[in-house]
């Protein structure tokens, strides 16, 4: 990402190029992973804005092969995140270039603490993300 970019904090990470291929209802937010194919492949990844979400999210298909979800906030200034090419990490889109684990854990730069991790469910062809906090294995398998 180019020096420009980054003061302005523009992310490289888009939405699906599907709108149609995620809802959010009740704190959970459901994607259908065929119709996303920006998360078919490691460091993939799509954020999800606006349509009735408290939160911005940013979901990345991992190099250890499992979905990650962020509130998509770096801990520095607040600017998104991007998943890093290459390797487990992500990466504030401002000049600072905060960089997290996939734990949300502070690897480098001035961020504050740790990101805000969402738990995270992939059920067959669809991917849960819960805004609640609920743990996984909480997941009732009815929603």
């Amino acid at each position: 990402m180019g020096l420009f970019q980054r003061i302005l904090g523009i992310c490289k990470t888009k939405p699906p190029e599907d709108p149609e291929s995620w809802t959010y209802n009740r704190g959970k937010v459901v994607i259908d992973w065929a119709r996303v194919p920006e998360v078919h492949k490691p460091c993939g990844a799509v954020r999800l804005e606006g349509r009735g979400l408290p939160e911005r999210i940013l979901l990345i298909y991992g190099m250890d092969g499992q979905f990650h979800a962020y509130k998509n906030k770096c801990t520095h200034m607040g600017r998104r995140l991007d998943p890093s090419e290459g390797n487990s990490t992500l990466q504030c889109c401002s000049v600072s270039k905060s960089t997290f684990d996939y734990a949300g854990n502070l690897v480098s730069g001035p961020s504050k603490g740790p990101l805000d991790v969402l738990p995270v469910e992939n059920r067959k062809c669809k991917v849960v993300i819960r805004l609640d906090g609920t743990p996984p294995s909480q997941f009732s398998p009815s929603h």
